[in-house]
């Protein structure tokens, strides 16, 4: 027969066993319970393959809760002061461009995709048709302005000053030989300045949300091996973290390339393969 003593010690040993297999269960329920995170995106179709992303999130036991901007600026600045955990909508040029101007302290921990961007009209279907002295909509923030100068300059219609920086701004304009008036406006209302200008420069989120046909571009940047390939964007120190791990292969995963396929017809193209 057992002693009082060694059954003590076997009751003791028991309940110790039972409580450290009560915690493992503990721990295991609170992993498998939905992590929430808050992700900025930008209205459009940025916004639409973000609810693909979100639901492939989903299946990975991550909540993502979809903050929406309608202004370029702002999601940064939430961003920085955490009022979510990561956004989705830039490209690398117009983050550092924030970082220089603002010092904010943030982190590429992954690309999505691509959307060239182009020159629009109402008024005229070539770049042949384009008048001396037109009015010419461009973005007035300095990364879309620089790719915008960028491609005027490449088709040979405008001069940047040599030495000009990776993204030129208008007094980087040397050779105006046609006089064009460049008028700056937010990206958002490009589109809206159609009937006003004789073409503007569209990023290609606001030409699909604008109906604008995708094929009447009159100037377009390279689809392939682009620069401005966007990417998805934490906190300096947050890269580590599962939850943004999850993000990122959500937003990389098969789903989100079919949706582009089915929706955007190669509009917007993945830039993560």
């Amino acid at each position: 027969m057992f002693s009082s003593l060694s059954r003590r010690v076997i009751l003791a040993g028991s309940v110790a066993f039972a409580l450290c297999s009560f915690t493992a269960l503990q721990t295991k329920a609170a992993d498998s319970q939905d992590k929430t995170i808050k992700v900025g995106v930008v209205s459009g179709p940025e916004e639409d393959l973000a609810v693909v992303a979100k639901n492939v999130a989903k299946t990975k036991n991550l909540n993502v809760q979809l903050i929406d901007f309608d202004d370029y600026n702002l999601p940064n600045e939430a961003l920085v002061g955490k009022d979510i955990d990561a956004n989705a909508f830039q490209h690398i040029p117009f983050m550092d461009a924030q970082v220089k101007a603002r010092g904010y302290k943030l982190a590429v921990v992954g690309k999505t995709w691509v959307e060239p961007l182009g020159f629009y009209s109402h008024k005229i279907k070539s770049l042949k048709e384009l008048p001396d002295g037109a009015k010419i909509g461009i973005q007035n923030d300095p990364s879309n302005q620089g790719r915008a100068l960028n491609l005027l300059a490449k088709q040979g219609l405008i001069t940047l000053k040599k030495g000009a920086p990776a993204l030129p701004s208008l007094a980087d304009i040397t050779e105006n030989p046609h006089h064009y008036d460049f008028v700056e406006l937010d990206a958002a209302q490009l589109a809206r300045s159609l009937d006003d200008v004789s073409m503007a420069s569209i990023n290609t989120n606001y030409v699909i949300s604008a109906k604008i046909d995708p094929k009447s571009v009159l100037l377009q940047e390279d689809r392939l091996n682009n620069p401005y390939a966007n990417i998805i964007v934490v906190r300096k120190g947050d890269e580590n973290r599962p939850e943004i791990k999850k993000l990122v292969e959500s937003f990389q995963s098969d789903a989100v390339k079919k949706a582009m396929e089915d929706k955007y017809h190669g509009a917007i193209l993945p830039a993560w393969q």
